[in-house]
């Protein structure tokens, strides 16, 4: 499935939608790729605040990839980055 996030906000409910879809943890997410709860936490609720790389490292953990694509047209500017 697809999911589509222009804000960090976005970003870190889709995080935390796809753990709890996976059944984990925020402890059984970070362990598995050396991150701590906390930092799963912060990467859920204040994903501007995030390392890159701790952001990348869920994201594996989640078995997720980052996918980069033109944004549609008809997307309305102006409330989103």
């Amino acid at each position: 499935m697809d999911y589509i996030a222009r804000t960090p906000t976005q970003l870190g409910q889709i995080l935390r939608g796809c753990r709890r879809q996976k059944r984990l943890s925020q402890t059984e997410a970070g362990n598995r790729v050396g991150l701590l709860a906390k930092t799963v936490s912060a990467l859920e609720s204040n994903p501007e605040r995030s390392t890159i790389e701790s952001f990348f490292k869920l994201l594996s953990a989640l078995d997720l990839e980052l996918v980069l694509r033109e944004r549609s047209t008809n997307v309305t500017r102006g409330r989103e980055w």
